[in-house]
């Protein structure tokens, strides 16, 4: 994929950063545990291409978004898999980190991530100061509340739920914070930006919710079947499978016609439309779940 060298780059360099000196050696482990290697990136790929897509002026500043953003995410990640929440034993197909490190360690690591997250833009600052408050920012809104991934996480404790308040929150908060961050990175404005990552995200939350549904553990890398076990709401079980496979397909068209006027929009788009194509869930099973 287009930036890949850019962007484990840039997260190599923030993760060094927090294990140099006389850090805790298993802390500093963990980090690494949890981040190494990665998944698709599919997250700081969007915000590197809309910050190509408006011109790219300052590299470094797109690298620190990028790589901020999937710190954010894979700090998400570890607190996710806690036994508090889901308990996982399985993250992209190695021991999640409570299970390798121990749950304290889990948390501490969670937490060192997504100040990491925060260090790395920060530092920016002498690059473009401007740039970098505005960066801090997005990424702060996208993460805690009202409207970020611990809103979206928070969603899971109430009785009554807004599907599409806790997909906005949960998933499409930090895609929305990819779009956004890309444009600043470059010096644009964000706003126009705001529909594409938020469409991205809504899109990849329903595939995620297909794929937890049709998928096995060992296709996942993680557990599967984790909404039905849980009670969580999904796309699936508000829509059935053929219903949440319409929606999805409907969102992802959506995103490439939303994609603002500018020099890389036709590349742009096609970095969309290969996002698209990794999204949709593939099974042999598919038919035969009509309704989950």
């Amino acid at each position: 994929m287009p930036f890949t060298r850019r962007i484990e780059a840039a997260i190599l360099t923030a993760i060094r950063s927090g294990q140099a000196g006389a850090a805790p050696p298993k802390l500093a482990a963990a980090l690494e545990h949890a981040v190494l290697p990665g998944g698709a990136r599919i997250r700081p790929q969007i915000c590197m291409s809309v910050a190509r897509a408006c011109g790219d002026d300052r590299p470094s500043l797109s690298d620190a978004a990028a790589a901020s953003i999937e710190l954010i995410h894979c700090a998400s990640l570890v607190h996710d898999d806690m036994p508090c929440f889901d308990d996982a034993d399985i993250r992209r197909n190695k021991p999640t980190v409570h299970k390798a490190f121990s749950e304290p360690l889990a948390l501490l690591t969670g937490d060192s991530l997504i100040v990491m997250g925060f260090e790395t833009l920060a530092k920016q600052a002498v690059v473009d100061c401007q740039r970098s408050s505005a960066l801090v920012l997005a990424l702060a809104q996208s993460t805690g509340m009202p409207n970020g991934i611990c809103a979206g996480q928070a969603w899971e404790s109430e009785a009554e739920v807004d599907l599409r308040a806790y997909h906005r929150a949960k998933t499409g908060a930090l895609f929305v914070a990819a779009s956004r961050m890309g444009a600043i990175a470059a010096g644009a404005d964000p706003e126009p930006w705001t529909e594409l990552g938020a469409r991205i995200g809504e899109a990849f939350q329903v595939a995620d919710d297909l794929r937890d549904a049709l998928y096995d553990e060992q296709t996942l890398g993680k557990p599967a079947g984790q909404d039905e076990i849980h009670a969580r709401p999904s796309a699936v079980a508000s829509y059935g499978v053929q219903g949440a496979i319409r929606h999805l397909k409907d969102i992802l068209g959506g995103a490439i016609a939303s994609i603002p006027a500018c020099e890389g929009e036709a590349e742009l788009a096609e970095v969309v439309r290969k996002t698209a194509e990794r999204l949709t869930p593939v099974a042999p099973n598919i038919a035969t779940h009509q309704t989950v």
